[in-house]
């Protein structure tokens, strides 16, 4: 099945699976973005990652140890500047299709994610989240206990050291963004548009360092860019997966699976301080925006205050989310994410 690069889901759909939330009609006023916004917004992010950037450029001269205190705040501005790429490949940033391509593009090249072929595996996680029969794209990687189990000992080995929190969080984003994306080897050669994305993205990256070797220096430039790529993409990885890999959240098979029951169950409501709030883009209200992908970042916040329905959800905090980390298996029967530990001792297998 053809998936567009910015699925939305149908408007007529069946909602007796769930309990009284609004129809896609009634969030259609928060569905369209407001110019000025994205504008402001695009500007109160990019212009005080260069400010930061500049400054760690210059911490150089006196310690290393500033340069990477600096690096944290200024790799959060890069997940907000990730935020207006994600909002660009959905459609929802700017109302021209060529802006959001643009913007997106260029971002891109920060974030070492090459824009559509990022919007169109994200595109697919939209369409098939929570759908056990259609794994495999934009998603992480989980079976179910029953798989598991008829692993070989090798095989075993493997989804544990992939579901690790070292690989995970630690190893795992760096290669995704740094190395994967230059040249995934998991995309069909038919997606040409998606393969241009790549080797410009490729080649413009190529251009900042050589540039980068001519002016300020090579060494220098990865000084200050290698900690805040490093620290932007286990942010990044952290937020992706507590979005949907929670105890309660939502697997079915095809035939029992719904968008909308996948969109408010399966994804969670990720409730920070109002400073990490504004650094992530409100993508903790990350329910609503599978609900209705076409809501732009700066109006999740109002959808949600204005929504009473929206309101009883999963929600996680810093605190509560931290044992997620041990959720690996998607048990069928009890229709919850469990541990390795949790699997009973006869059919562990380890």
């Amino acid at each position: 099945m053809a998936i567009s690069s910015t699925f939305t889901p149908p408007t007529e759909v069946s909602y007796s699976k769930i309990d009284a939330l609004p129809p896609i009609s009634k969030l259609m006023g928060y569905a369209s973005p407001d110019v000025k916004k994205s504008v402001f917004q695009l500007l109160n992010t990019a212009i005080p990652f260069a400010l930061m950037w500049g400054a760690m450029y210059f911490s150089l001269a006196y310690s290393y140890w500033i340069t990477l205190a600096l690096s944290v705040p200024t790799a959060l501005l890069l997940v907000r500047l990730f935020i207006v790429q994600h909002d660009a490949g959905h459609g929802s940033f700017f109302k021209s299709h060529k802006a959001n391509d643009r913007v997106g593009f260029w971002i891109g090249l920060l974030t070492l994610s090459p824009y559509h072929y990022w919007q169109k595996t994200h595109a697919i996680h939209h369409a098939s989240s929570g759908n056990l029969d259609k794994r495999g794209f934009g998603d992480i990687d989980t079976l179910t206990v029953q798989e598991y189990l008829s692993l070989s000992p090798w095989g075993k080995f493997k989804y544990r050291v992939y579901r690790h929190p070292i690989t995970m969080f630690v190893v795992g984003p760096f290669f995704q963004f740094v190395i994967f994306h230059r040249m995934p080897t998991n995309i069909p050669r038919s997606w040409k548009r998606e393969w241009r994305s790549i080797h410009l993205t490729n080649l413009a990256l190529a251009g900042v360092l050589v540039l980068a070797g001519l002016t300020g220096g090579l060494k220098n430039f990865l000084l200050v860019q290698g900690p805040i790529t490093y620290v932007a993409s286990v942010l990044g990885a952290w937020l992706f997966f507590i979005q949907h890999q929670y105890e309660s959240t939502y697997w079915r098979h095809s035939a029992g699976w719904d968008y909308f029951d996948a969109a408010v169950k399966g994804s969670s409501y990720y409730v920070l301080p109002k400073i990490l709030q504004w650094f992530t883009g409100s993508i903790g209200l990350h329910h609503i925006h599978h609900y209705n992908s076409r809501i732009p970042n700066y109006k999740l916040q109002q959808c949600y205050d204005e929504n009473p329905e929206f309101q009883n959800v999963t929600r996680l905090t810093i605190k509560t989310s931290l044992h997620c980390f041990r959720l690996a298996l998607w048990d069928e029967e009890k229709n919850k994410l469990v541990a390795f530990k949790d699997l009973a001792p006869a059919g562990s297998g380890s």
